[in-house]
């Protein structure tokens, strides 16, 4: 399958499998008031916001700024239509539209999100946004099909975008613009941070949940920790087993295919990287009450996470999204406010936290290019030319969450008293 390389040339995807992409290759079709009222919409919103709208046949939209090409109308605004934002996602992977700079388009949309829709329709959403999935809940058997999804992919395609440390949360970078170079660096800065917050050293018995390939679980053995790590990836603790036996520190580390929820034992410190955001929001209390019951006495618990506005939140809980269909399905991108509740719910008190959204998007900034300029490689892996745009559209989406600040991330210091 190829698709055209000019990033504003009507490109073509050829020959999709039906059986892979269904819903790019047979869209469902809405019905003519549906898709005249989304029309209507997307046009009267895409005409207020400060981007260069052009429609093939000519048409302009928009009131200047970054350029977004709709190759075609008729197409882009009848998926709208029928699945509003998951609608607008799937166009993209359809190669309906394109822009020079997909992030700066994406950042005027996520900046103008909460007005994109009038709101006498945003009170209607209850009734014409999707609803999540059913079977995309968050059980033992369901957390474990979903994190599977995403992270056993292959180890391969996510070395050709991570760097060294294979690190996919964000780091802390000292300056901006990031180089490519400084990136291993900032993710080791980014977890040492973390393990400070925490006190960890010699003879910390340290739980991780969410081992991803193992970084923090090395830096943190060579501290002199004795550190449980759980992951639900069979991928990501065959990569970490084997980079942490590759360091001389299996003595020190032991990684488990197993659910948080099934961690047994008390440790002195618990670390939890950008995991919560897969918990689902059904499940926060028993993630929170599961750090608290783990924590020993005076124990200290630090977590990197990724927060949207509480309103935002609240909007999206209910409803199935893009993200969520192709990307991370079953997760829900937490507020301060929801994780501050969840754990002061569980006898955890908030004792720091430090918000550094702009470095994430310098991290996927530096994602996105290699990923870019790898393409070949990701093909020769067995991705066809759908999921790269697939890849490109979510890179460039979060991104885009970041720079315009609908996106944070943040690391907090959760305590609990010295006796239960």
């Amino acid at each position: 399958m190829k698709v055209s390389t000019s990033p504003c040339s009507p490109s073509v995807l050829t020959s999709p499998d039906p059986d892979r992409w269904p819903d790019i290759v047979s869209p469902r079709r809405a019905s003519r008031p549906r898709t005249a009222v989304a029309e209507r919409v997307v046009r009267h919103a895409l005409g207020r916001l400060p981007l260069r709208v052009r429609l093939a046949g000519g048409e302009s939209l928009g009131r200047g700024g970054p350029l977004l090409e709709i190759h075609r109308p008729e197409a882009f605004f009848r998926r709208i239509g029928v699945n509003g934002l998951i609608g607008f996602g799937e166009s993209y992977m359809a190669a309906e539209w394109d822009a020079p700079d997909p992030v700066a388009v994406l950042s005027v949309l996520a900046g103008h999100v909460a007005e994109l829709v009038p709101a006498p329709l945003q009170r209607l959403r209850p009734l014409w946004a999707p609803r999540q999935p059913a079977t995309r809940a968050n059980t033992p058997d369901g957390a474990r099909n979903n994190i599977s999804h995403h992270y056993d992919l292959s180890n391969e395609l996510f070395a050709l975008f991570l760097d060294e440390t294979m690190s996919y949360s964000a780091a802390l970078f000292r300056g901006f613009p990031a180089e490519p170079s400084l990136l291993p660096a900032a993710q080791r800065r980014k977890i040492d941070r973390l393990l400070d917050l925490t006190e960890a050293g010699p003879g910390t018995r340290l739980l991780e949940i969410g081992t991803g390939w193992g970084e923090l679980a090395l830096r943190a053995a060579a501290r002199g920790a004795r550190v449980t790590t759980v992951t639900l990836s069979a991928e990501q603790r065959d990569l970490a087993r084997r980079r942490i036996r590759e360091a001389g520190l299996e003595d020190r580390v032991e990684v488990c295919l197993r659910d948080y929820r099934q961690v047994t034992g008390e440790y002195d410190a618990v670390v939890s990287v950008e995991m919560v955001e897969a918990v689902g929001e059904e499940y926060w209390p028993v993630y929170f009450r599961t750090l608290e019951e783990r924590l020993a006495p005076g124990g200290r618990i630090a977590l990197q996470a990724i927060t949207m506005p509480d309103d935002r939140m609240r909007a999206a809980s209910a409803t199935h999204t893009w993200i969520q269909k192709y990307i991370f399905p079953g997760g829900l991108i937490p507020s301060s406010r929801a994780l501050e509740e969840n754990a002061a719910r569980a006898g955890l008190r908030t004792d720091r936290r430090a918000r550094f959204g702009t470095h994430y998007a310098e991290t996927l900034r530096l994602w996105r290019e290699r990923f870019h300029d790898r393409a070949d490689e990701v093909e020769a892996l067995g991705f066809d030319a759908t999921f790269r745009r697939m890849w490109t559209f979510y890179l460039a989406y979060s991104e885009a969450g970041f720079r315009s600040g609908y996106l944070n991330v943040e690391q907090v210091l959760l305590v609990r008293p010295e006796s239960r």
